[in-house]
C-alpha cells in the first residue's frame, strides 16, 4: 500500500498533467489526467476522485474553448479564449496545491461528466 505522500503526489500529477496542452500536446489537457486516472484509480481512491475532477474540468474547458473559438468571428471570442486559458491555468495550479496537501478540490465551472 502506498503512503499518503505518494497518494497526494499522484493526485497532484493528475491535475498538473493537464498543463501539457500549454507545451503543444494536442488534447494533452485531457490525455494526461486520463492516463494517470486509468492507471491509479483502482489502487488509490483519492487519486481516482481527483482524476475524475481533473477530467471533468478539462473536458469542460475544452468545450468552452471550442465555443470561444467559434465566437472569434463575433470578436468576443478572442477575449473568451484568453479568459479560458487563464482560468484553466489558475484553477489547475490551485487544484494541484490542494491535492498535494491531501485536500479535495472541486473545480468551479466544471460539468460533471464522470461521477
Amino acid at each position: 500500500m502506498a503512503d499518503q505522500k505518494e497518494i497526494n503526489n499522484w493526485a497532484m500529477f493528475c491535475h498538473l498533467s493537464a498543463l501539457s496542452c500549454y507545451i503543444g500536446i494536442p488534447f494533452g489537457n485531457i490525455i494526461g489526467p486520463l492516463v494517470i486516472w486509468l492507471i491509479k484509480k483502482d489502487e488509490m481512491p483519492f487519486v481516482s476522485e481527483q482524476g475524475k475532477e481533473a477530467l471533468n474540468f478539462q473536458i469542460s474547458m475544452t468545450i468552452y474553448a471550442i465555443v470561444s473559438f467559434f465566437l472569434v468571428f463575433a470578436i468576443v471570442g478572442f477575449f473568451l479564449l484568453f479568459a479560458v486559458a487563464i482560468l484553466n491555468l489558475i484553477f489547475v495550479i490551485s487544484a494541484a496545491v490542494k491535492a498535494s496537501k491531501g485536500e479535495n478540490y472541486k473545480y468551479p465551472l466544471a460539468i460533471r461528466f464522470l461521477k
